[in-house]
């Protein structure tokens, strides 16, 4: 899978535009996602990103970098085996287009704020 742009409230991901958050898997896009508290982070949020075992989950918190990610949420995911980047959603893209070549990366992308 390839993000071919982000703006903010816009991402096109293999020549599909989509105007809601997503969390991009190998092979599909879940543009249903929806977090508990909307700018806060939680483990409960990503259980399927979780049941998924991804070497490494990628976290876009907005244009801006509104979405909050708890350390605990981060410690959580860390003590599962997963490698996890934090990153303003332009710079989160950057990194799921290079590391989703070599390892299997989930990205969790905030499109606003």
């Amino acid at each position: 899978m390839k993000i071919e742009h982000y703006s903010f409230g816009r991402i096109i991901i293999d020549d599909k535009t989509y105007t809601t958050d997503v969390i991009i898997y190998p092979g599909r896009v879940d543009s249903s996602w929806w977090r508990k508290e909307g700018h806060y982070l939680q483990i409960v949020d990503l259980a399927d990103v979780i049941n998924a075992k991804p070497e490494i989950l990628i976290i876009g918190t907005g244009y801006s970098g509104v979405m909050q990610v708890p350390k605990e949420t981060i410690t959580h995911l860390e003590s599962r085996g997963i490698e996890v980047h934090v990153a303003r959603t332009e710079k989160a893209v950057e990194m799921f287009n290079k590391l989703q070549k070599d390892k299997i990366v989930v990205a969790a992308l905030h499109l606003t704020c």
